[in-house]
């Protein structure tokens, strides 16, 4: 193909997918190196300050079981309204012990001191607590118990404090930890800025390397699409070096060669339907219509009977007339009409016993543009293969339809009608486009003939609707409403 020396001596590919890819990635490990570090201090100092704060909630929690728990215990065995073993002392200080030596091995610094303090003071505390069960067991006098529960207090007053000052301890830790977790968060703050700036200042120059590398094809692009858009199909985009336009440049450059073919192809193809289109009218004039319409003039003249033959006169004179219309595609809707009653007026005369119509249109489309000789072919299919096959003869309606902007015409007959496999066989002939001028038993213009001009002139898929059955045949067709100024000759099909 043409576009195919395009493709020779071509220089490494640009990629800008590539390059904004390579920027991006780039960029990308700038901002993460400073926000995972910033991540992983604040992280850190949180962990910190959460575990201080855990440690004093603990060391809290103590507080009350020193303070007020033991010695109410004591006072209950020493009051005697509970036994030693029911008031539960010992729990309540292993629980203390316990915790403490826990809170020692995560204490660290001065506080860490304070605790161990405090659980060697909570030995001593156990000391006087076994002094008075000893007391309890050698029923010594209650006042020697009271004296020791007091040293008891004493003693749990002195943890109290200690346990107090460790709290302030950690309270100062974490004011610490605080305070270095906003100087961190700043400090990230003012990097994150910092690197922002780098990144706009990286896109800005990306953004213009990139524009440097897109705007001459680009343009190129611009410039032989113009041309190609104001007729000269002979014109070639040249080779880009980008590869993400590489495949749009040889496919606007097949694309030109393939149009070129096309509207060569379109030109023939419009000259074998003009021709269509002549034999087509050619072949409308029926010459045996003409034949019979004639000797039924000659008979008529021969009765004297005047008046019908200035009628089938007339009527012959507008259907030839209309079926001419100067070379006009189009034709107003009321003309069409006027052509189908002469058809029909001349047939009505013929067959007078046989023969019933009636035309139904709605006026407010009298005025609209329709391409011509599209009903009469219709009526005269429901006349010989209808009307003609019934004994006593049928009547052929004819109705016409505005149905928003667009216009439905519908043809009908009271004739034989065709079984469901002729029926078929019609439909298919009718939607197979390699036979367009055949339909099994038509004549004339035929049902294909218009079927295949509906869809050729209006540019639509759907032509002709066939319902047929024992009570006659039905044929319909909607296009869209046309005014005369939207109309030109052979619109629809080549613009």
């Amino acid at each position: 193909m043409v576009h195919s020396r395009f493709r020779t001596n071509r220089k490494k590919s640009k990629s800008i997918t590539g390059q904004v890819n390579s920027a991006s990635q780039l960029l990308m490990c700038i901002m993460a190196v400073p926000a995972v570090l910033s991540l992983f201090i604040m992280l850190f100092y949180a962990a910190r300050y959460q575990a201080s704060v855990s440690r004093m909630e603990t060391i809290a929690s103590l507080k009350p079981l020193v303070d007020s728990e033991i010695s109410e215990q004591l006072w209950s065995t020493i009051s005697g309204r509970k036994t030693f073993d029911e008031c539960g002392v010992y729990n309540t200080i292993s629980v203390i012990n316990s915790t403490l030596d826990a809170a020692v091995e995560k204490a660290s610094g001065s506080g860490q001191l304070e605790l161990a303090v405090a659980r060697r003071t909570m030995n001593t505390l156990s000391s006087y607590v076994e002094g008075i069960e000893q007391n309890m067991l050698t029923r010594v006098p209650i006042a020697q118990s009271e004296a020791t529960l007091e040293e008891v207090r004493n003693v749990a007053s002195l943890v109290v404090s200690m346990l107090e000052d460790y709290i302030s301890e950690e309270i100062s830790n974490a004011s610490v930890t605080t305070q270095r977790l906003q100087s961190s968060v700043i400090a990230a703050a003012a990097v994150e800025i910092l690197i922002v700036c780098i990144a706009v200042l990286l896109m800005r120059r990306m953004i213009r390397q990139t524009t440097r590398t897109i705007r001459e094809p680009i343009e190129h692009l611009e410039h032989f699409a113009g041309l190609l858009a104001g007729g000269n199909l002979q014109a070639r985009i040249p080779h880009t070096d980008v590869s993400e336009l590489t495949t749009l440049t040889d496919r606007v450059n097949v694309m030109a060669d393939r149009l070129e073919s096309l509207i060569e192809q379109n030109r023939r193809e419009q000259e074998n339907l003009k021709k269509s289109e002549l034999r087509l009218l050619q072949a409308q004039i029926n010459p045996h219509f003409l034949y019979n319409t004639l000797d039924a003039i000659i008979w008529q003249a021969e009765s004297g009977r005047s008046e019908e033959v200035v009628h089938l006169t007339s009527a012959l004179s507008d259907f030839f007339r209309i079926s001419l219309s100067s070379g006009a595609d189009w034709i107003p809707v009321s003309q069409e009409i006027k052509h189908l009653a002469g058809y029909l007026s001349i047939q009505k005369t013929r067959y007078r016993d046989i023969l019933n119509y009636e035309i139904d249109v709605d006026e407010d489309v009298a005025n609209a543009h329709m391409l011509k000789l599209l009903l009469q072919p219709l009526a005269e299919n429901a006349l010989y293969h209808g009307i003609k096959n019934k004994r006593g003869g049928g009547t052929i309606t004819v109705t016409g339809r505005r149905e928003n902007d667009r216009l439905r015409f519908t043809v009908s007959d009271t004739g034989v009608g065709m079984s469901p496999e002729k029926l078929a066989s019609v439909r298919a002939h009718l939607a197979d486009a390699s036979h367009p001028s055949y339909v099994p038993g038509n004549s004339g213009f035929g049902l294909s003939n218009v079927h295949q001009r509906i869809r050729l002139y209006y540019s639509q898929e759907d032509g002709l609707d066939i319902q047929s059955g024992p009570g006659g045949t039905t044929v319909s067709f909607c296009v869209p409403l046309r005014a005369r100024e939207e109309s030109p000759r052979d619109q629809s099909l080549f613009g």
